[in-house]
């Protein structure tokens, strides 16, 4: 190398962030002086993604150059860190120690494996382990790449993603079983493909059974985490506590009997009381909640709670992503709108002297309501009133006539601008 070069190299080294990235960053050189030896030799003045705008401009007045735009990125884990087995590899002295030693059933296999090799390769000290899981901090962070590199992330779920973007998707499961996916992480993909076809502009795609952002495109709208019925798609920039099309319903209200005598006999679940008992030789709504909260287990958002021994939503913290309705053994639990629309909490096959006897605030079958919707939309399946919530326009005909009172009312939402835009709310049709 010339002297020339060799103070040129000599001053962008001096430039540059000076944590040395051992190889691993972005830039694909083995040392932060290879890099500016590269810089100066002819190749970007941004070869290294760790440097600011500022430190761009700086080198490329030393290199006589013109200067290129810089895209700040921040890595990202794609995983919500909450299921694969992080208990049993804690004691790993890496990642791919932890990946060598394999997984068991009911562990992520495209997770986050939680013992931290890329933290030990973030010299900027922008991430650390908490609990098993790594967390970033996106102030540090300066997109050096480092950790994304396969030799830190075995599993290479970290990505380099924009610093403004604002939406994400923490899930790389590659699991076709939809039933498998929910029974290993609350928060995994299920590749339904809804977002996919909600993005305007195209920037989701399915790839090995989980959506992927391909940030180039995303405009950093809500349609992704609207369509989502996981509810897993993090958005940072919007307001998405009423943004939802669908809620859970639990179609009982009266269980509180039940819950108590199962805890008398020792149950601690919903499962085992129904798989182990016959609620008819107890006395019991052989279709009523258990009352026992595995639907509460299983919820993220704290939004379903046994209250008096009854499972009840809260329709404020509910974003319908169906968990409970597949926690529950008795399948109580739908989804229903969010919007505007009765429901019926009551879902006994029994008839109307055997309802009674067992519980007191039962739907009893009398069809008044039925009789009275002026849009046919309640029909009666099993002994109980049922409504078909595309038909319902929340007239309150039904409630008035239900001498009762079992019919409820669904409250209908405030949606703000944003929000109706993402829905399609209120827009002509072309």
């Amino acid at each position: 190398m010339s002297d020339m070069l060799s103070k040129l190299s000599e001053r962008i080294l001096s430039i540059l962030p000076g944590t040395d990235c051992k190889g691993l960053g972005g830039c694909g050189k083995g040392s932060c002086r290879e890099c500016a030896e590269a810089i100066a030799g002819g190749e970007s003045v941004a070869l290294c993604p760790a440097c600011s705008q500022e430190q761009v401009d700086e080198i490329a007045e030393a290199a006589g150059r013109e200067t290129v735009p810089v895209q700040k990125k921040i890595a990202f884990i794609a995983c919500s860190g909450a299921a694969a087995g992080k208990d049993r590899f804690a004691a790993c002295p890496s990642c791919e120690a932890a990946k060598d030693a394999g997984f068991i059933r009911g562990e992520c296999k495209s997770g986050c494996l939680g013992v931290g090799s890329c933290v030990e390769v973030c010299t900027f000290g922008a991430m650390k382990l908490e609990e098993g899981s790594v967390v970033i901090d996106r102030e540090i962070c300066n997109g050096c790449g480092a950790c994304a590199n396969g030799a830190a992330c075995v599993q290479k779920i970290i990505h380099m993603v924009p610093a403004d973007a604002t939406n994400f998707i923490p899930c790389s499961s590659a699991e076709e079983d939809e039933d498998v996916v929910r029974q290993t992480c609350g928060y995994g993909c299920i590749s339904c493909g809804e977002c996919e076809r909600a993005c305007p502009v195209g920037a989701i795609s399915i790839i090995d059974n989980h959506a992927v952002i391909d940030y180039d495109k995303c405009e950093g709208c809500e349609a992704c985490a609207v369509k989502c019925r996981k509810k897993i798609i993090i958005d940072e920039y919007h307001d998405i506590t009423e943004l939802k099309e669908k809620v859970a319903f639990v179609a009982c209200r009266g269980g509180y009997k039940a819950g108590e005598l199962y805890k008398s006999k020792g149950f601690e679940t919903c499962a085992e009381a129904v798989k182990n008992n016959d609620p008819k030789a107890l006395e019991l709504c052989t279709t009523g909640c258990a009352g026992l909260g595995d639907c509460t287990r299983v919820c993220r958002y704290d939004a379903i709670h046994v209250v008096d021994g009854t499972a009840y939503v809260d329709v404020e913290k509910c974003v319908g992503c169906k968990d409970c309705t597949y926690a529950c053994p008795k399948g109580l639990i739908s989804i229903v709108p969010y919007k505007g629309a009765k429901m019926v909490p009551c879902s006994s096959t029994a008839d109307y002297e055997e309802k009674n006897k067992v519980c007191p605030v039962c739907c009893e079958g009398c069809k008044d309501c039925m009789n009275n919707c002026p849009n046919g939309a309640i029909f009666f399946e099993g002994c109980h009133a049922v409504v078909d919530t595309e038909l319902c326009e929340n007239c309150n005909v039904c409630q008035y006539v239900c001498f009762k009172g079992v019919i409820q009312e669904r409250a209908v939402p405030e949606y703000n601008y944003l929000q109706r835009d993402a829905l399609g709310v209120g827009k002509e049709s072309e």
